[in-house]
């Protein structure tokens, strides 16, 4: 039998590890995972700073790229607005945005309706330079409509020495956070080097890191991040929890891996990206069943 092409033998292995995930979350033991109860409304206060969010940020990137995402695309922009409005109406006031996604407008529509010290904001740089931080953090508020942002991230890092190469945007931000500019700082990282550059950075107050159970569009296996994410914990960051629904892969398996997710105590709150009101209303509801289901 002829071998397939390396791109194809990629794809295969990748379906049948995808697959295999899949499978092992088919006789998931619940009770194993049940704990006390928690819901995507509860007020947490994140990192050294301990800016307030809901555990439930409201995503707008499950695939965001380009000044666009699933959400701006499928949604548009009065259907993106009235979403953050319809999930803060239910107590959800934490909203993730990143200028990838294209989701500021977005926000500042949303802002119309809702006082601004009511809400907490993330936003994501992929600035590279002092110059281009401070650009993108004037733009970033024009954009918003805000006088300052809650959450900043240098968006995307993958490189392991990321904290040398991005010294310049790294200051920026320190300076605005003593400006009051922004309410604290850090990283949303794509690689295992970079999680663990950001783990031992003192810089580092907030990261944002994939983790599931199935290991879906994650740095490395779940066990592996995992021990990643205690070494944050343990020096005191805040730590939001990004694919925990493996990019939409887990959508059927939505229950097990929210409730794995929260069984692991290493998140203080998570994002997720809603594509319909009904589909955000759901999670409201499964979030509080998962975290106790036995």
């Amino acid at each position: 039998m002829p071998s397939l092409p390396p791109c194809h033998e990629m794809q295969r292995r990748h379906f049948l590890k995808a697959g295999a995930a899949l499978l092992a979350l088919e006789n998931f033991p619940h009770h194993l995972y049940a704990g006390t109860k928690k819901s995507a409304q509860d007020r947490v206060l994140l990192g050294p700073a301990k800016v307030p969010v809901s555990r439930l940020a409201m995503g707008t990137g499950t695939n965001g790229v380009g000044g666009s995402s699933n959400q701006t695309k499928k949604l548009g922009f009065k259907g993106v607005s009235e979403l953050f409005r319809a999930a803060y109406d239910q107590g959800v006031f934490f909203w993730d945005s990143a200028d990838q996604y294209g989701s500021h407008p977005h926000l500042k529509e949303a802002l119309k309706t809702v006082s601004r010290d009511k809400v907490t904001i993330m936003s994501k740089s992929r600035a590279l330079t002092a110059a281009d931080m401070r650009a993108d953090l004037d733009r970033f508020r024009r954009e918003i409509g805000t006088d300052y942002i809650d959450i900043v991230l240098l968006h995307c890092m993958m490189d392991s020495d990321w904290d040398v190469r991005m010294k310049g945007a790294m200051d920026v931000l320190s300076e605005a956070k003593e400006k009051g500019i922004i309410r604290t700082k850090g990283t949303s990282c794509h690689t295992l080097g970079a999680l663990k550059t950001a783990a031992k950075s003192p810089w580092v107050e907030v990261d944002l890191a994939r983790y599931n159970p199935a290991g879906f569009a994650m740095d490395d296996k779940p066990e592996v991040v995992t021990a990643v994410l205690k070494e944050m914990k343990a020096a005191g960051k805040g730590i939001i929890g990004m694919k925990v629904l493996g990019a939409g892969k887990l959508r059927t398996k939505a229950d097990e891996a929210i409730q794995w997710h929260l069984a692991q105590g290493l998140t203080d709150c998570f994002t997720i990206g809603s594509e319909s009101r009904a589909e955000m209303e759901d999670l409201l509801n499964k979030i509080p069943a998962a975290s106790t289901r036995g």
